[in-house]
């Protein structure tokens, strides 16, 4: 299944799209079933609501990282490091070119911690799933490469999803003899990375970064916020994906 086609689909999966669909129909039908259509419409807005405030979005995404640790690489020892891809700067006009977006410039500053502690060689994966000039593979390598000083020995840039990175990403590990790896990628995306990886054929040290923390939990984390809703969004996104990847095993 293409790119377009996964993400089409799970617009429709995800909020706020699948509220605001509920909702429609609830108005769409609550003149022949005022009972029905009155649920549809008070529950979805409701939901939307909910999963725009700050801190349901916030605890949803803890419930991803709970059994989700920081790396100890003195006790967790591992013989390679991959770096997913998380996403493109488009035509960025500052650079001139595509380059790194938001998550993945955040995987790759802990991905340069971490090849510093270590000192073990690094992998970048991630292509062009929207057709962009660059592919992630290459915008991260050019980030450590430049920027971070740090070295990358391989890139893989034919995957556009992370069941495809791991895939791909073993294929050209294994030509190294290398399993044991350290996975650097967000916390809330690890377990879904996890299971990937392993069904790839790695042994896997999870290495995760961009934890979700709060200064405090005040007045305004129970009013609705546009990045709050974006964060459920992706909390919704990992479980589907989770639930996905158990019925295809």
């Amino acid at each position: 299944m293409s790119w377009f086609v996964t993400n089409l689909v799970s617009a429709f999966l995800l909020p706020p799209l699948n509220l605001l669909l509920a909702a429609l129909a609830g108005l769409f039908i609550v003149r022949s079933y005022p009972r029905l259509g009155r649920i549809l419409l008070t529950g979805s807005l409701a939901l939307l609501w909910l999963c725009s405030t700050p801190y349901f979005a916030e605890s949803a995404l803890r419930l991803l990282e709970g059994q989700i640790k920081s790396v100890d690489v003195r006790t967790q020892s591992a013989d390679a490091i991959v770096v997913l891809g998380g996403g493109t700067y488009f035509h960025a006009p500052e650079y001139g070119t595509d380059t790194v977006g938001e998550a993945t410039l955040m995987r790759l500053r802990y991905a340069a911690k971490l090849q510093r502690e270590t000192g073990k060689p690094l992998l970048v994966t991630g292509g062009k799933p929207l057709g962009n000039d660059l592919s992630e593979a290459q915008q991260m390598r050019a980030v450590l490469e430049q920027e971070f000083k740090v070295p990358v020995r391989w890139s893989e840039d034919a995957s556009d999803n992370t069941l495809e990175s791991a895939r791909s990403s073993y294929q050209v590990l294994q030509q190294a003899e290398i399993k044991r790896i350290y996975l650097v990628t967000h916390a809330w995306h690890m377990p879904r990375s996890i299971m990937a990886f392993r069904s790839a054929g790695f042994d896997v040290v999870p290495a995760p970064t961009a934890f979700t923390t709060r200064y405090q939990t005040d007045l305004l984390a129970f009013l609705p916020r546009a990045e709050a809703l974006h964060d459920s969004k992706i909390f919704m996104h990992e479980i589907i994906g989770l639930l996905w990847y158990r019925l295809k095993s």
